[in-house]
């Protein structure tokens, strides 16, 4: 283990990257790093349990405590399952999922690749229609059901989908702003014309009116003599 790590960098190293937030932090790097930073205690990992706090303790230098029953129990290993027949391909499921472990596409249907999910259950609340369930896969709990490859591979689908989301999201922000650039610029260039056409209304206009100006004028005009030639109206 390189000896320039970081304390975060070293208890990051020994977590589950499950990525569940069951320690009340989003992932297992913010959790890490409160660690270090002494703002969070050791036992709030559910899917590491005892084994994970006994891990924790080893590079901290802190106490073997119980897990904290408020973060949650330490139990055998479990993956999400969606029940096809019900799903609606909202993709909420997808946009939840921390390692990628979601297949499909928007109104079409979605299914769970067993061997990459964590088992963090973060998709099952935002699904509109509840078909998503948890099954236990294992009867062993916390690292006796999960191996030391599993989490460097979620580890690594999560990392690769945090720069992934960031590149989309500089993409998109990138063709905003050059969509926008484009528009002004249109705008800039489209301005003398819009300029001209309103200056051309504006002849027109002013042509009608004089032309309604000169008729009325002539209307009134031959009003008056006609009066004038038959001043008593007879």
């Amino acid at each position: 283990m390189p000896t320039n790590q970081s304390l975060a960098d070293r208890i990051e190293d020994v977590l589950p990257q499950t990525q569940c937030t069951k320690c009340g932090f989003d992932g297992c790097r913010p959790y890490a790093e409160a660690i270090a930073a002494g703002a969070a205690d050791i036992n709030q990992c559910p899917p590491g349990g005892a084994e994970g706090i006994s891990r924790l303790s080893s590079v901290t230098g802190r106490k073997v405590i119980p897990l904290n029953p408020v973060n949650g129990l330490e139990r055998p290993r479990a993956v999400a399952y969606i029940d096809e027949s019900l799903c609606i391909g909202c993709t909420l499921c997808i946009q939840a999922c921390p390692v990628d472990a979601i297949v499909g596409a928007a109104k079409l249907m979605h299914t769970i690749v067993p061997d990459l999910c964590t088992g963090c259950d973060l998709c099952v609340a935002p699904c509109p229609v509840d078909c998503i369930v948890m099954y236990p896969i294992t009867e062993t709990t916390g690292w006796d059901a999960w191996r030391q490859a599993d989490a460097d591979a979620a580890r690594a689908r999560h990392d690769f989908r945090a720069v992934r989301l960031k590149r989309e999201k500089d993409e998109n922000d990138a063709r905003l702003a050059a969509k926008a650039e484009a528009k002004m610029a249109a705008v800039q260039a489209l301005d003398p014309a819009d300029a001209a056409g309103e200056a051309e209304k504006e002849r027109k206009r002013a042509i009608i009116a004089a032309a309604m100006e000169r008729a009325r004028l002539k209307k009134e005009e031959a009003a008056r003599a006609a009066s004038d030639a038959n001043p008593d109206g007879n």
